[in-house]
């Protein structure tokens, strides 16, 4: 029953992000938080997203804007392992409903439709990179802040979504150091999140081929609302 859970979710969660280009990990990590509790439900979507989005880099890296990504990433040298050391040692409890909050304040952020507005600089792409790679770090929910503040600047769809996947590459290969030195990624870990795979993935070719043929806004509002539900569901108050 609990494997079936998980394959249900990770399949839905990777029909939102096929459909949308997010909200994966705010499906998915509350919910497998709350079957699993958080220190194996991160790794487990690091992995599983990770295998899956592997073959996006090599088409990606020549539409980057590499410079942006690098200052990125240099921020999230700096906040992930701090996220990753709170996941590590924190209480399982107090975990979940961080993870919670997380999952809630990016699901404000998404239906509020902000972005940034200022002009790009170094400080404030790192510092926006450090924000993604602490709330990495701690539950796998670094996109929210990197798309919003990427829109703001009025990038070009194609080069966004380059630079978003080469950023999301770097941050996944420095999660997977930090939560193996933590002590997170173990065997039981590696060999279920090969068994979701076939779900993620299968999710996320589906979900891009049903946007294919549905308006945008309209799937975008029904992630919003999975994600809402799954914050919903993983409330530590029903278990």
């Amino acid at each position: 029953m609990t494997y079936l859970l998980l394959a249900i979710t990770a399949l839905v969660a990777g029909l939102a992000r096929g459909f949308s280009g997010f909200g994966a990990a705010l499906i998915f990590v509350p919910l497998a938080s709350a079957i699993l509790g958080p220190k194996m439900a991160a790794p487990l979507l690091l992995l599983t997203d990770g295998i899956v989005a592997a073959p996006l880099i090599w088409s990606s890296w020549s539409k980057a804007e590499k410079p942006e990504v690098g200052l990125m990433s240099l921020g999230c040298i700096i906040g992930l392992p701090l996220g990753t050391y709170i996941l590590t040692h924190g209480d399982p409890l107090v975990l979940r409903w961080l993870v919670v909050a997380l999952a809630t304040c990016m699901l404000a952020l998404l239906l509020s439709g902000w972005t940034y507005r200022g002009k790009p600089h170094a400080a404030a792409t790192t510092a926006v990179g450090a924000f993604s790679g602490l709330f990495s770090g701690i539950a796998q929910i670094g996109g929210p802040p990197v798309v919003a503040y990427w829109l703001g600047l009025g990038k070009e769809p194609a080069t966004m979504r380059a630079s978003t996947i080469l950023y999301f590459a770097f941050s996944t290969l420095l999660a997977g150091i930090a939560y193996f030195i933590g002590g997170l990624l173990t065997r039981d870990v590696l060999m279920m999140a090969l068994t979701l795979v076939p779900f993620f993935g299968g999710g996320l070719w589906a979900g891009s081929r049903i946007f294919n043929f549905a308006p945008a806004p309209r799937f975008r509002q029904v992630c919003l609302g999975l994600i809402a539900l799954s914050v919903l569901l993983s409330l530590p108050v029903w278990t």
